[in-house]
């Protein structure tokens, strides 16, 4: 029987076909593979890729704010010969109200602002300025409003310093009453700030000191250049494990410790709660519509066990140890409860394309300002969700949704 070529013919190119398409599936699945392989999970266990569309409840940036605040002016004949001394604390969410507070006295007091130095919770944690922000910067963006001397003149003691408190948001009317006194008298002041409350909710009236305290707050504070790249490289590495969402992911605020001092590690069905633990922020961010391909970054500084329950939900759940370039651990990383590793959270959860604040307090309260200035209000606060599914318009935060946060008074 004689062979048709065209048969022939047909018969190959089906053939190639075939194994082509095999070559095409067989690279595609080792491919997703191969990215997964490249990153060892928390528990040194490696996760197959699954297809996503990149759903989810994402939504767009907002349009970055402009400062509408007035940048005065010191007139030299004004300037006072006395120092306004203090220290940065308890980490990067408590400096911001700090840096405002200080920024506010010394302007109003026509005194010299000294560079602070910064002491973490561990005493033997403390650091020099410059060690963690922009010095330059600082002393450029307070130029003609106050001035600023990187360290005490050596003709003013330490012993010569009158140590005020200052309530955090300090007004007028308390500088006017307790530390413009001190300071006359004294010629030099160190401050000591106190937190009665988180306060971070706009004026009702614009006061003369808002435009200083908006500066202090919003335009004062910049890293240094080794931290802040840091912090980019981890946000690009998040983006990139992010391919399956449009390289969007989430930071949660969500650390045990405090969760555990909270009492926050159970379900609770408390309708009023100040912390959500690792399992119920899992429930909240599944119900309200994220898939499990959804990228997490946690602020918790070591995997501890308490969150496998998250991660089950959310394979790609990480800490800063899985993605903080190999050549900075050694510095970044030495010290659990290190001033740095705090920066870099504060920093990076500013900068995610979802906030999700799993513990309330003053760390929320600064995100959240940082993120309006910049546009990014996607801030999601936890709740008790029932029902199978929820919007994920209905928890977006007050500060946003109510416009209440004092950045509104600071932006336009």
């Amino acid at each position: 029987m004689a062979v048709d070529p065209r048969q022939v013919l047909a018969g190959v190119l089906t053939i190639t076909m075939f194994v082509m398409l095999g070559d095409m599936i067989k690279r595609d699945h080792f491919d997703s593979l191969s990215v997964e392989d490249s990153e060892a999970s928390i528990h040194g266990t490696r996760k197959q890729s699954l297809v996503s569309n990149g759903g989810g409840p994402w939504k767009q940036d907002a349009e970055s704010l402009n400062s509408c605040w007035t940048k005065p002016s010191l007139e030299e004949a004004d300037e006072s010969q006395g120092y306004v001394t203090f220290s940065l604390t308890n980490g990067p969410e408590y400096h911001v109200s700090q840096i405002a507070d200080a920024v506010v006295i010394a302007r109003y007091l026509r005194a010299t602002l000294v560079l602070p130095d910064i002491r973490g919770s561990d005493p033997a944690d403390k650091r020099k300025f410059e060690d963690v922000y922009d010095v330059e910067q600082f002393v450029k963006n307070l130029d003609g409003v106050v001035k600023v001397e990187k360290s005490l003149p050596s003709k003013v003691s330490q012993r010569n310093l009158a140590v005020v408190k200052v309530p955090s948001r300090v007004t007028e009317e308390h500088i006017a009453d307790n530390i413009e006194p001190v300071f006359r008298s004294k010629g030099n002041v160190r401050l000591a700030t106190y937190f009665p409350s988180v306060n971070m909710k706009k004026t009702k009236e614009n006061s003369n000191i808002d435009s200083i305290a908006c500066l202090g707050m919003f335009g004062t504070l910049e890293l240094q250049p080794e931290v802040n790249g840091v912090v980019e490289s981890m946000v690009e590495r998040l983006r990139t494990l992010s391919r399956k969402s449009n390289g969007q992911f989430i930071a949660v605020d969500l650390r045990v410790d405090i969760l555990e001092k909270k009492g926050c590690q159970g379900n609770s069905d408390s309708k009023s709660k100040s912390c959500y633990g690792p399992q119920e922020i899992a429930m909240f961010l599944r119900k309200i519509g994220f898939n499990k391909d959804t990228t997490i970054y946690l602020t918790q500084p070591r995997w501890d066990s308490s969150l496998d329950a998250l991660k089950d939900l959310f394979p790609r759940t990480y800490t800063k140890e899985s993605i903080m370039p190999i050549d900075k651990k050694a510095k970044f990383l030495d010290n659990e409860n290190s001033e740095l590793e705090k920066v870099i959270d504060f920093y990076l959860c500013s900068r995610s394309d979802v906030f999700v604040p799993a513990i309330s307090g003053l760390f929320y309260a600064n995100v959240a300002g940082k993120r309006i200035a910049s546009g990014k209000t996607q801030i999601l606060v936890p709740a008790d969700i029932s029902g199978s599914s929820a919007s994920s318009t209905d928890y977006i935060s007050h500060y946003v949704s109510k416009k209440n946060h004092f950045a509104y008074s600071c932006f336009c």
